[in-house]
């Protein structure tokens, strides 16, 4: 399916919604905050631990969670109002991050505490992503989709920039324990703007009533669905290999080019604003299918190995400002493309499995690129990913040509 372009006023049409700018207002100084742990809890565990493989061990129980209870919590999602379960969650996960903040800051910390609060983290992940993600459509309707889930990955990666840079500045001034704090506090925003939305300008979706086989009608739902089941397969690809950079950066920062942590905090903030501006672009003039996803899986790949083969800091920093490009171009398509396929009864099992292919990857996908980073090197991680990357636009590219030949069976391109 591709969705007609959208003129350069619309690049912000949905915050033209009153309560989907709640929720962006209150994303935005949430998402810094997770940032800012996500950058200070991966340099706590890397220097108490000193073992890239251990860093990625911690990284997998955080979304281990998500691999074996996501489909489960995409069957929650359709069950229940989601705003409601939302605002719950989020409330969990500030408290979560209060303990890590006070067991940092007293002096207390311990990797088995920080491997601890990853998993109850990720359980909590598992539920609220697929709730948060078709929640979305609820607000902004069909028609903004795309637009709204690429705002989205904006939001996100603009708090990656910001993030991490001032992780990195907290970091080395007075320590992790202050980024855990602030972190606790931002989750205050994105609940006070779940509780004040206007209820009566949410779109209403029928719960789907409790009954056996849920799950598994779910899954034949998306397997007799190429334009569903591909870009999660894609996802799943590129989501265990390549989108380890939380294992891989803060290597390559400290071993590769002999850096800190305002090192990784300006690698990945480079990162950051290269997804803002590549989103915006996307935001105007994005399209969905495969055709679109494949250009970008590809064009994500060339810009993991230019990093991984850079000579220099700066020469990394520039080339993973045009990482953070391709890969918001690749996330916001696979998942507009999700969404506009999918029927609002099976929204939430949808997008469940691809928080799955996504985060649920990571069990598997951070030990490696935790080990491989290890024993080979950083840059042998990055390139691993990269080819991740090749390989889900060549199985893409394989489908779509496969589904052009057989013009009857064409739907939906």
């Amino acid at each position: 399916m591709t969705t007609p372009e959208l003129p350069r006023s619309a690049v912000f049409a949905s915050l033209a919604s009153h309560n989907y700018r709640l929720y962006f207002g209150g994303q935005a100084l949430s998402l810094i905050g997770t940032w800012m742990q996500a950058t200070a809890q991966a340099w706590l565990v890397l220097t108490l631990s000193g073992s890239a493989s251990i860093l990625g061990i911690i990284v997998a129980l955080q979304a281990l969670p998500v691999l074996l209870l996501g489909p489960y919590a995409g069957v929650v999602a359709d069950r229940v109002d989601r705003r409601k379960l939302m605002i719950a969650l989020q409330s969990v996960m500030g408290i979560l991050a209060a303990i890590l903040a006070t067991l940092a800051l007293g002096g207390w910390v311990q990797v088995w505490q920080i491997a601890i609060l990853a998993v109850l983290l990720g359980l909590n992940n598992a539920f609220e992503n697929p709730a948060r993600q078709a929640f979305i459509h609820q607000i902004v309707g069909h028609d903004l989709i795309r637009n709204a889930v690429t705002l989205n990955s904006v939001l996100v990666n603009a708090a990656r920039a910001v993030g991490p840079a001032t992780a990195g500045v907290i970091l080395a001034a007075v320590g992790a324990g202050w980024c855990f704090a602030i972190n606790a506090a931002s989750f205050v925003a994105v609940v006070v703007s779940l509780l004040v939305m206007r209820t009566s300008d949410i779109t209403y979706e029928q719960p789907v009533a409790r009954a056996k086989g849920q799950l598994r009608e779910g899954l034949r739902y998306v397997g007799g669905r190429p334009t569903l089941w591909v870009p999660l397969v894609m996802m799943a690809i590129v989501g265990t290999l390549a989108y380890e950079f939380p294992v891989s950066l803060p290597v390559a920062a400290s071993e590769v080019f002999d850096g800190g942590p305002q090192a990784f905090g300006f690698m990945t903030s480079s990162m950051g604003i290269g997804a803002v501006i590549g989103g915006l672009v996307v935001a105007a003039r994005g399209t969905t299918g495969l055709r679109t996803l494949t250009f970008a899986a590809f064009g994500f790949g060339v810009t993991i190995a230019l990093t991984a083969l850079a000579p220099t800091l700066w020469l990394a920093i520039i080339a993973l400002f045009f990482v953070g490009w391709l890969s918001v171009s690749f996330m916001s398509t696979g998942n507009a493309t999700l969404q506009l396929e999918s029927e609002p009864q099976m929204r939430g099992r949808v997008m469940a499995l691809w928080s799955v292919a996504f985060m649920g990857s990571t069990p598997i996908g951070g030990p490696i690129i935790g080990a491989v980073s290890e024993y080979a090197g950083a840059r042998v991680a990055l390139g691993v990913g990269a080819a991740a990357c090749f390989a889900a636009a060549a199985m893409a590219l394989l489908m779509y040509r496969t589904r052009t030949r057989k013009p009857a069976r064409l739907q939906h391109m």
